[in-house]
Parts: structure tokens; sequence; C-alpha cells
């Protein structure tokens, strides 16, 4: 029996290690929620190609096989999402939202992160409904992509800059999860700072 009492204080502690993964985030004095705590894909999944993203210096990487990363904890209706993000040089990616989970590219509004693929359609286009064709930021550099969704009202901020002001008159989609676009294998995207705010 002697091995009883250390096997029962392991099990607490992985326990308690379960527990605090599992945690909830907790929005802070603005409402903002943290989706990404720097060092796990914790509440994260893949729509296939998991191995496309990784954590690398406290950011979420994407790299590799065609793949879109849901954050699978809560869903949202109207919401501010925005981020930290640098592209390598021709490299493509997006921002979604009210999107469905699903495979290939998924349905749901998407903010593009482009700053110089063969895609003309630039950061800060909200895809499929309005274009920016200028270049805005230099690639291998960090910047701030910000979405503001309420209603059907869309607004899309590149490093506090308003680039799109939209109001989509179908109400095209309504509620889903937030999620991120690993393009192509040729891309390689960085995504740190990840919040989100329920409206």
């Amino acid at each position: 029996m002697k091995w009883f009492a250390p096997l029962t204080a392991l099990l607490c502690v992985l326990s308690l290690n379960v527990t605090a993964r599992a945690a909830e985030p907790t929005p802070d004095a603005e409402g903002w929620i943290r989706i990404f705590d720097g060092k796990t894909l914790d509440g994260w999944q893949a729509n296939e190609s998991p191995e496309s993203w990784t954590v690398e210096e406290d950011a979420l990487a994407g790299h590799g096989a065609v793949s879109h990363l849901f954050y699978v904890r809560q869903e949202f209706t109207d919401l501010e999402f925005k981020a930290d993000i640098k592209l390598a040089a021709g490299s493509n990616s997006g921002m979604y939202f009210r999107t469905a989970m699903g495979p290939k590219f998924p349905k749901g509004y998407e903010a593009q992160v482009n700053n110089s693929h063969k895609d003309p359609k630039r950061t800060g286009t909200l895809y499929h409904f309005v274009d920016v064709r200028e270049q805005l930021v230099a690639d291998d550099t960090w910047w701030i992509q910000h979405v503001i969704c309420q209603g059907n009202h869309i607004i899309i901020k590149v490093n506090g800059k308003t680039v799109v002001d939209f109001v989509d008159e179908k109400n095209s989609f309504t509620r889903g999860y937030v999620a991120l676009q690993q393009h192509d294998p040729k891309s390689k995207v960085w995504y740190k700072n990840l919040m989100v705010k329920p409206l």
C-alpha cells in the first residue's frame, strides 16, 4: 500500500492540469477574450491537415498544406476580432468570422490577409464583398487587423485605418466560429494576440 499515497497525489496533479487546460478564457475589463495562449493550440481545431499549424515563439504559425483552424470553444454573432499578423513574402491567409466548421474553404466572412501573393485582393479585403487592391503592409513585418461585425455592418481596420465599411444587405452570415487560414504550401503566416470581443 506504500504506492497508494504517491499515486493519489499524482492523480490529483493530473486532474488539476486537465481542469486548467480546459478552463474557458475569461474576458478582460473591456470584454476582450484572449483565444490563443501563446503556447498551445488548446481550443483550436483544424478542419484538415492539422500538421500545418504549430506554435513558434509565442505565435500561432501556419505553413504547409491547405488548412483552416477554428476556435471551437464558442460561436459568435456580433463581435470584434483582432490579431497581430506577419506574412512571409508571397503568402496568403485570412481571418474568418461567422463561419461554419467544415472541409475545404469554409462558408463565412473572410477578412483577407495578403500583402504580395498573386491574388490581387490585398490585406483588408472583405472577400467576395469589398476588394482592397492597394498593398497596405510590407511583408515580414508585424501589423494589426481588426474586424468589427455588428448586425450586417462590417468594418475592417488595418493598423487602425478603416479600409472596409460595408453593409451586407443580404445578411449572408449571421452566426459561426472565428477561424484562420493556411492558404497553400508556399504560404507562411504568424498570428499572435488573437482576441475576440462578443458585442
